[in-house]
């Protein structure tokens, strides 16, 4: 009797997540924007109304012993409301762009993925002894409630969205400014075999800290005027993320015409975020000295395309410009450092002379 029940569970598992998966597939495309919006605030509802569900499952298990007809119909219930979930989180992506599409599908594909989690580990339970499942269901069912609760945190607004995207951006540009920070150039010598002899230390913790701490003074240099123009860009991040954060006051933020503008800026932002990565790479020795000047121009060009989409949205660009014209400013200097010649450089021209002569 035992084995026919779990049997019969499977198989409405199976339905059910047969189900879910071609609701999913229907998500992968945005509504058409004929389609009533739906709002967030719904789709959070809903989402509440899942991870009570979801504590229910728990409560079930909570028991010396749980039947398979309990477990079917709190399945159906669970299941259900998952559907009407999914529908309503489809609704509200009316007029949405590819990142607000973005972080909503991931905000759902975490309620999903542990709702099924929690769902298969119900069946697979069905006739264990207790104590198997008086530590894996309170989990599962705590990994829906936290899913569910982050739906909070998922952006309702397409402005709003991209704007944490160029946050993040933002972020991993100080990331990289950081590690620039780590250079310095390389020591004497004799200092080093001082130090040795006070403070002796293992060939491999030396090499790790090492690292980065043999830059030539040109090198330096160079290391020196690349972490200017990563805090000048910095700056145009901030004031980018302010101008965004200003469009939110405008009548319709939503607006396609917008939003494409914003995707557009995103995507700049990002290219130059990949830039200043290579940038990063770049510093350490032996420079690359062509890869740094091709860097300089696509962070230049970059800077002239955010601030040309910028003025075709209008508003107050004037802090914005600003910080763009200080970045160039920087940019050319540091493509000015790459140009001149170094000691090293010049004694090997000065050896080719004699050997030709």
């Amino acid at each position: 009797m035992g084995r026919a029940e779990k049997e019969q569970l499977n198989r409405t598992l199976s339905q059910h997540l047969n189900t879910i998966h071609e609701i999913l597939e229907v998500l992968d495309q945005n509504p058409p924007s004929t389609v009533e919006k739906v709002s967030w605030e719904d789709v959070i509802q809903m989402g509440n109304q899942v991870s009570k569900q979801a504590t229910i499952v728990g409560m079930i298990w909570s028991g010396e012993r749980v039947e398979a007809r309990v477990i079917e119909e709190n399945m159906t219930a669970y299941f259900n409301m998952l559907q009407s979930f999914l529908l309503l989180s489809h609704g509200s992506m009316v007029g949405a762009g590819p990142t607000l599409s973005s972080c909503v599908h991931a905000s759902v594909k975490q309620v999903v993925d542990s709702s099924f989690k929690l769902m298969k580990e119900s069946v697979s339970l069905y006739g264990a002894v207790n104590k198997d499942w008086k530590s894996s269901i309170p989990q599962l069912a705590g990994a829906v409630w936290e899913a569910c609760s982050a739906l909070k945190k998922t952006p309702a607004a397409n402005v709003t969205a991209i704007g944490r995207a160029v946050t993040q951006v933002a972020v991993t540009m100080k990331d990289v400014l950081r590690e620039m920070k780590e250079l310095k150039p390389a020591t004497d010598p004799t200092e080093d075999e001082a130090e040795a002899e006070i403070e002796p230390h293992d060939d491999e913790t030396s090499s790790d800290s090492d690292l980065g701490n043999d830059l030539s003074p040109e090198e330096m240099k160079v290391a020196e005027l690349a972490i200017d123009a990563v805090s000048e860009t910095l700056v145009v991040m901030k004031e980018l993320i302010r101008t965004i954060t200003g469009l939110l006051k405008r009548e319709n933020p939503n607006d396609s015409s917008l939003v494409d503008s914003l995707e557009k800026l995103l995507k700049m932002c990002q290219g130059i975020g990949e830039q200043i990565d290579e940038l990063g790479a770049c510093l350490y020795p032996p420079q690359e000295v062509s890869t740094i000047k091709t860097i300089v121009e696509k962070m230049s060009s970059l800077a002239d395309d955010m601030k040309a989409e910028l003025q075709s949205l209008g508003g107050n660009l004037e802090a914005f410009i600003q910080a763009c014209d200080c970045l160039k400013s920087s940019l050319r200097r540091l493509d000015s450092a790459v140009d001149c010649p170094t000691t090293v450089d010049l004694e090997n021209r000065v050896q080719k002379i004699d050997l030709n002569n």
